[in-house]
């Protein structure tokens, strides 16, 4: 299958898991589109500011893959800077947000990996 930059689903989530401001959210490719145990590939942008609130994974683990910008992730409690081409690994019950606090926005793919 060939999903087209054009062809994927946009979406905009105000104050996303009670983050600040706006996450834009492109859908790779939805769960009912993927056979095996992913449910969320999504390439986020997070402009000025904005954020992801902290959670938690149970039962499941998230990547993200900074692919553009800079923004720092708290994870468990520590924070890290994180820049293009790091990655985070959050799963097992641990918890995570991510927030950009640079003017350019930051870019991640995102994927979420259920445990089976």
């Amino acid at each position: 299958m060939i999903k087209r930059n054009e062809e994927r689903d946009r979406e905009v989530r105000e104050r996303m898991r009670d983050g600040d401001g706006e996450v834009e959210i492109f859908h790779i490719f939805k769960k009912e589109e993927l056979k095996g145990k992913a449910r969320l590939l999504a390439h986020l942008t997070l402009r000025k500011n904005c954020s992801i609130g902290y959670h938690t994974h149970d039962n499941e683990e998230e990547v993200y893959y900074i692919v553009k910008g800079r923004g720092t992730v708290s994870e468990d409690g520590r924070e890290y800077r994180v820049g293009p081409g790091d990655a985070v690994l959050t799963g097992g019950g641990a918890g995570h947000s991510i927030r950009n606090d640079e003017d350019e926005p930051l870019e991640v793919i995102a994927i979420i990996l259920q445990y089976i």
